[in-house]
């Protein structure tokens, strides 16, 4: 038996089509919001002016001094994919098609 599943994101503001999922984290804890391309935009404008006067934090260390893979955990980028619907492992290395998707989503 054969089975298609669609994922809609909408928009967790006004539930609006979402265009993209925005993570981000503040005071230690990381949060994730799906959002249209207009309130994505609102988002960076009221993050702009802290960012800007803002220090950029180093990837953190893994146990025996390896880095994040590409700076960002496999775990986050493979919740992303899930999100995203792509077919992602769940263990192993993440393709690098992948790894691109999630890059240009969040540059």
């Amino acid at each position: 038996m054969a089975k298609r599943v669609q994922v809609i994101h909408t928009d967790d503001l006004d539930g609006s089509a979402a265009a993209e999922t925005i993570a981000f984290s503040l005071d230690g804890v990381s949060y994730s919001i799906d959002l249209s391309t207009a309130n994505a935009k609102k988002l960076r404008d009221a993050f702009a002016p802290y960012i800007a006067a803002g220090q950029r934090e180093r990837t953190a260390r893994r146990a025996g001094g390896k880095r994040k893979a590409g700076g960002t955990a496999a775990t986050d980028i493979r919740a992303w994919a899930v999100s995203e619907g792509m077919q992602v492992s769940a263990r192993g290395r993440v393709s690098a098609e992948v790894r691109e998707a999630y890059e240009r989503a969040h540059s």
